[in-house]
């Protein structure tokens, strides 16, 4: 069935609406970052870029690191950028462009996530990498898509909205096994809560009241029995994996989340240097994906 162009919006030169990326542009390997500052930081490690596009908050590089072809795209910040990015980027490889056709064959991305993220659990310290197992969506993106949770994510799903008092239920997904295994191996393991925002939505009040009291201490103490009997905790919170992982699973692709963890809202500690963090898990994570091919 052919897509109307009211549904799949393409630029003049056919490129995607939002990224203005043509199927050439990106490899099946993609980096993902927040801020369009850190494509650069990534990039750089990059032997050659053959890409440079950019359009609005989104950025693209793709090069090559040790003989691989990689991709680095700034998402900007939260899930509702992210619902743009995940669509267009899976367009490029399983859309028929000039047909407006799905195709038969489809292609799977392999989408690494590499941001900043905050500590919610005292043991974790500020200067550590967390790869995430499970993210939870306490933003709406999912009420929108039928997503489908296993028995256990579904049970982590509903205990968070009551220990948190909220009108509609979050959501829950696991990483990508191939990608954790392959490129977190030995950092903290860790169950992501994403945010729709980062005041009152992470904990922070300024000027305005928070309507979740407690918040951080509720998210802290929140525990799930798992089904190998081991305690579920929360360990960081972000603006991003939870979409990542829930549209990842919706199309197919494989997903990660690697987080450099630059605060800890628990001991209140921040990193005097946060860029160092990230670089050290730029380059492991580029490492790691050549380590494989």
């Amino acid at each position: 069935m052919r897509i109307p162009e009211s549904e799949l919006i393409l630029n003049p030169d056919g490129s995607v609406y939002h990224l203005s990326l043509l199927p050439e542009h990106i490899s099946d390997t993609i980096i993902t970052v927040g801020d369009p500052d850190r494509v650069g930081q990534v990039s750089r490690f990059f032997e050659s870029v053959e890409v440079n596009i950019r359009k609005r908050e989104f950025i693209t590089h793709t090069g090559y690191y040790r003989g691989k072809r990689i991709t680095v795209i700034s998402t900007g910040i939260g899930t509702d950028n992210l619902d743009i990015v995940l669509n267009e980027l899976d367009a490029l490889v399983n859309i028929d462009l000039v047909s407006r056709t799905v195709k038969e064959e489809k292609t799977p991305l392999h989408l690494i996530r590499i941001g900043t993220s905050g500590a919610l659990q005292e043991s974790i310290p500020v200067g550590s990498h967390l790869v995430t197992e499970y993210a939870i969506g306490l933003d709406a993106l999912m009420q929108f898509y039928p997503l489908v949770q296993t028995g256990y994510e579904a049970k982590v799903s509903t205990t968070l909205q009551e220990s948190l008092g909220l009108g509609y239920e979050p959501y829950c997904v696991r990483a990508s096994d191939i990608l954790r295994e392959q490129l977190g191996f030995n950092m903290v393991p860790g169950h992501t809560v994403t945010c729709p925002g980062f005041y009152a939505p992470q904990g922070r009040s300024l000027r305005l009241s928070l309507k979740v009291e407690n918040m951080i201490q509720k998210l802290q103490q929140f525990t799930v029995e798992q089904p190998n009997h081991d305690i579920f905790r929360l360990t960081n919170f972000e603006m991003e994996t939870a979409g990542l992982y829930a549209l990842g699973r919706l199309l197919g692709h494989e997903v990660i989340s690697l987080n450099a963890i630059v605060a800890n809202r628990i001991t209140h500690q921040f990193a005097p240097n946060p860029e160092a963090i990230v670089d050290e898990l730029i380059l492991n994570t580029l490492d790691r994906l050549v380590a494989t091919q």
